[in-house]
């Protein structure tokens, strides 16, 4: 089903039509150097938000230059030649411009520039109502008056039309825990909010001020919420933060949200993907700790510059993947949509969910099986995805005239990330890439992946029992390093232990996958190597003598 096209924003038409009258182009302009002296500039607080420095902390990630912000001397030099600033990125050191070819001539000559490079000719045609937006192309949308009851358990909520897939991920298990995404961030990167502001099913986000704030990254200064704006990031909230018993609950109800516009619904050009990093950076300064990215990029609107092909789908890239893993680089679990090709001559996943540290998610039906529209793995680098999968045909979520249904991989992604949100508040010990493979480890292909499903579709309830498993002497905590680890493990125990003793590794469906019995006067370490074969998760270590028992995790990457 073709997307329907949408009323479009005055500013931006203005834009596109002052770029073919004056014949000014798209370029990125990359920076030698933040200008500055990093040691003495360094101080986190003043780029960050305490929340965000606390996520660094917590994790142990450094803080670098890429956290400094764009030289402003430099950006005021670009602009002093008449060149239109579009958006910047500090991780990156880069500034997106309009201008002339002549003018982007004399900028690269500038001695603070190290390359400035052409991302769009300024030729693309105006939005009609033939643009089609690829990543939108396969999903659709229906209104529904009823929702179907869910079925009469002991829930804490009720769920309603929502049902089958918080169930089909066994999500309730959490929520009847109390684990509702309290004290969790998530950024919803999309096309717009349309009437979020406004609507009975975010009641609940609003009046426990749980949207911390919006911000327009496409057309700075705009209203997100405005019915002019595209209606799919309201879709996509809905997944997870909704609120309204019996008909339809989010996975996360009780997160916290931050909403960001990178995309123009009306339009497909590769500075969205810029606008996208620049939404992901200031998402990581305030302090989030999950990403929902519901949008991908293959091809471009014509004869635009700049379409990506298969061979750049290896993670590496891409300037918007190349973004969503700085953004996991800095503690971020970025959840993105795997794409909805899998039926077109693409076929595919398409960028950011090639990156090798995004949570990319496929869709299947309310039974399981794959939706024919999810994209397809592997990435060009033959690496698996999608990474797991859930529910992305007839959904239920909300749209600003009411309740509805939906089929896109672009809610099966948030139905996944707010309830991983919910995970990670049940276990906030893990970093955002143990929080990843915890969920691989337990979902139905865990030991079959493939370029269809991934992990298949993950089991919340598995993955948190697996965690759960207390120490049988929390005295006896075993020290594991490295962790994760990819091969060789070493086992430091606190006190010497004595005798003969058994190890054994056991992985998160309680199988034990290795064993090794010995015998030794006294030892206070033990190396186990060749664990390069065992299938990514995280496993369980004990080693017992009969009178001591000491007990860890690792992570296996």
């Amino acid at each position: 089903m073709k997307k329907t096209i949408f009323l479009i924003a005055s500013l931006v038409f203005t834009t596109y039509l002052f770029a073919q009258q004056s014949g000014n182009k798209m370029y990125a302009v990359v920076f030698k150097d933040k200008g500055t002296t990093t040691d003495a500039s360094l101080n986190p607080y003043t780029y960050l938000s305490e929340k965000s420095v606390e996520r660094r902390l917590k994790q142990k990630i450094a803080f670098d230059e890429t956290d400094l912000p764009v030289n402003k001397h430099y950006i005021q030099s670009i602009s002093e030649t008449g060149a239109r600033i579009m958006t910047r990125s500090r991780w990156f050191n880069t500034v997106v411009i309009e201008t002339t070819a002549d003018v982007a001539g004399k900028i690269s000559a500038l001695p603070f520039v190290t390359n400035i490079q052409l991302i769009d000719n300024g030729t693309n045609s105006s939005v009609s109502s033939k643009s089609v937006k690829p990543f939108f192309e396969a999903e659709s949308i229906k209104q529904s008056q009823t929702a179907v009851e869910k079925k009469v358990t002991a829930d804490i909520y009720n769920y309603g039309g929502a049902y089958n897939q918080i169930n089909q991920l066994h999500g309730q298990y959490l929520h009847n825990l109390g684990y509702s995404g309290q004290g969790m961030t998530i950024a919803v990167i999309d096309a717009g909010f349309n009437s979020v502001d406004v609507m009975t099913c975010f009641d609940s986000l609003r009046s426990n001020n749980q949207i911390k704030g919006t911000h327009d990254f496409a057309v700075p200064g705009n209203n997100v919420y405005a019915t002019s704006m595209h209606y799919h990031g309201t879709c996509v909230l809905s997944c997870m933060g909704a609120y309204v018993s019996g008909q339809m609950i989010g996975t996360a109800p009780k997160a916290d949200y931050w909403l960001l516009r990178s995309e123009v619904g009306e339009t497909e050009t590769v500075i969205e993907e810029y606008y996208w990093v620049s939404a992901a950076e200031f998402a990581d300064s305030v302090g989030v700790d999950l990403i929902n990215s519901s949008l991908g990029y293959t091809t471009f609107d014509p004869p635009g510059t700049g379409n990506h092909t298969y061979a750049d789908m290896d993670g590496n890239t891409t300037f918007v993947t190349r973004g969503a893993d700085k953004a996991a680089e800095k503690g971020i679990l970025v959840v993105n949509s795997a794409g909805n090709e899998g039926s077109s001559p693409w076929r595919y996943i398409s960028a950011p969910a090639d990156g090798d540290s995004v949570f990319s998610i496929g869709a299947v039906d309310a039974a399981g099986n794959r939706a024919d529209f999810s994209s397809l793995g592997p990435t060009y680098d033959r690496r698996i995805k999608p990474t797991v999968a859930a529910q992305g045909v007839n959904a239920a979520l909300f749209f600003p005239s009411g309740f509805g249904y939906g089929s896109g991989t672009s809610f099966s992604s948030p139905i996944t990330c707010g309830i991983t949100a919910c995970f990670w508040q049940a276990n906030p010990d893990l970093n955002n890439m143990q929080v990843i493979e915890a969920i691989k480890a337990t979902a139905s292909q865990a030991y079959q992946p493939d370029s269809l499903l991934g992990w298949g579709i993950p089991n919340y309830q598995t993955a948190y029992t697996s965690l759960s498993v207390h120490n049988q002497d929390v005295g006896n905590a075993l020290i594991t390093y490295p962790n994760p680890v990819t091969n060789r493990i070493t086992l430091g125990f606190p006190d010497a232990l004595h005798g003969k003793y058994n190890v054994e590794i056991i992985d998160v469906q309680g199988k034990v996958v290795f064993s090794l019995k010995g015998n030794e006067a006294s030892i206070r370490s033990l190396q186990i190597n060749s664990l390069g074969d065992f299938p990514s998760g995280i496993y369980l270590v004990k080693v017992s003598n009969g009178t001591l028992v000491f007990s860890g995790r690792f992570v296996k990457i």
